[in-house]
């Protein structure tokens, strides 16, 4: 799916509310990154450079792909043609704050958000003054700052306008425009980041705020949505205010959203289809109940199947994820997560073989007692857990499942 960098956009529009010009760059559509950045760069004569670390690689164990090497270029080529600081930002950069700046070779980086961090940094610069104490800032070689904080109010901070949108996607029919209502996260899965990135605690954007700005877009001519919220419909009672108030709207669109699969109600649900909902991704990852419990699932497959009838009943197109070979993983558990999965018939099916490790997740405890990984392993490099004996035999039986169910796929 192409997607919009929301949160490059999200920073860039806090940027210019304090009074500064910024320029976005999205090399996915560059024939030629180095001659973009050139162009770029030479034309705009930046006094900063921010560069958003969206993904440390593609979280497949089978033929992994680190992405970093490409960021490492950008940097190299932004250092040959200006000599402005550099600051990395983003998600994937603040899983690993202290390992991916060394890595990748910048001036500094800011954890967590950045709206409120980096016009702080850019008044610091301005003015000479000491960068200690700039929320999230890792200076390479220095270490930690300033202490992250997280902004309560979401409505606090800016959301983007066109301004700042790729001219490629105002043209793309296959474009959805992300949405984030929500940040953080309190359910605490065994494997997640998250709670890494955006704190255990969920802060919400008020929805008359988000369907207002909703609504700038349809009249801008967009007309489908993706709500990147890890959960749409928790807390349920903001969900339902959502849906309320795009229903009041009437606004002409379709959208995706993410669910957990807990404690689904049918009037929600009923309101999703009637705002606009068209397809849901359903994280349950296994069918499994000694599984989810080891995930930390606040489910259990009932519910997942509970879910995915309501969402069918109100004709969603639902997308069912699997993810095998964590611990406690057996033969007999896998084929019958694979059997759960089958019995759902859903549109579409994701499954993983082994789960990446991220730092400061219950898996990655795991992994360090059961010497998968060394305690003092930073994690930047794509490692996987995978139950052992297990490897082999999951990707043969997963292709075998495979071949008679084209709707499923890795």
């Amino acid at each position: 799916m192409r997607t919009w960098p929301l949160g490059l956009a999200c920073v860039a529009a806090a940027t210019q509310r304090a009074g500064h010009e910024v320029k976005i760059v999205d090399l996915i559509d560059a024939e030629n990154p180095r001659v973009t950045l050139g162009e770029t760069i030479g034309a705009f004569q930046p006094d900063l450079i921010g560069i958003s670390v969206r993904n440390i690689d593609d979280q497949s164990m089978e033929g992994s792909t680190f992405l970093l090497e490409q960021v490492r270029d950008v940097v190299r080529d932004c250092k040959a043609f200006s000599d402005a600081p550099i600051v990395l930002g983003g998600a994937g950069y603040s899983m690993f704050p202290e390992s991916a700046l060394e890595y990748l070779g910048a001036d500094m980086g800011i954890q967590g958000e950045g709206e409120m961090a980096l016009p702080a940094l850019i008044e610091r610069i301005e003015q000479g003054a000491d960068l200690s104490g700039v929320p999230g800032l890792y200076l390479l070689g220095r270490g930690l700052r300033g202490e992250r904080t997280f902004v309560k109010h979401l409505d606090e901070l800016p959301l983007p306008d066109a301004g700042l949108l790729m001219p490629s996607l105002e043209t793309d029919e296959e474009f959805w425009l992300p949405v984030q209502t929500r940040r953080g996260c309190p359910m605490n899965c065994s494997y997640c980041s998250t709670a890494t990135i955006e704190g255990c605690q969920i802060r919400k954007r008020s929805p008359e705020i988000v369907v207002q700005w909703l609504a700038r877009w349809v009249k801008l001519g967009f007309h489908r949505f993706y709500f990147v919220d890890n959960t749409f419909n928790l807390p349920p009672s903001y969900a339902k205010a959502l849906c309320s108030r795009l229903l009041e709207a009437s606004l002409d669109i379709t959208w995706r959203c993410i669910l957990y699969p807990a404690r689904l109600e049918e009037d929600l649900v009923r309101s999703m289809a009637g705002a606009g909902c068209v397809e849901v991704s359903v994280g349950f990852e296994s069918g499994s109940e000694l599984i989810l419990s080891g995930m930390n699932k606040r489910f259990k497959p009932d519910d997942v199947r509970q879910a995915c009838s309501l969402a069918a009943k109100y004709g969603i197109h639902r997308m069912g994820f699997l993810m095998l070979g964590g611990p406690g993983e057996t033969r007999e558990t896998a084929l019958e997560s694979l059997a759960f999965a089958d019995s759902l018939d859903l549109d579409a099916v994701k499954i993983s073989v082994g789960i990446r490790i991220y730092p400061h997740t219950a898996l990655a405890d795991v992994a360090v007692r059961e010497g998968v990984i060394a305690a003092d392993d930073d994690l930047l490099f794509p490692t996987f857990y995978v139950a052992r004996g297990l490897k082999d035999w999951l990707h043969e039986v997963v292709q075998d499942w495979m071949a008679t169910r084209p709707n499923w796929f890795r």
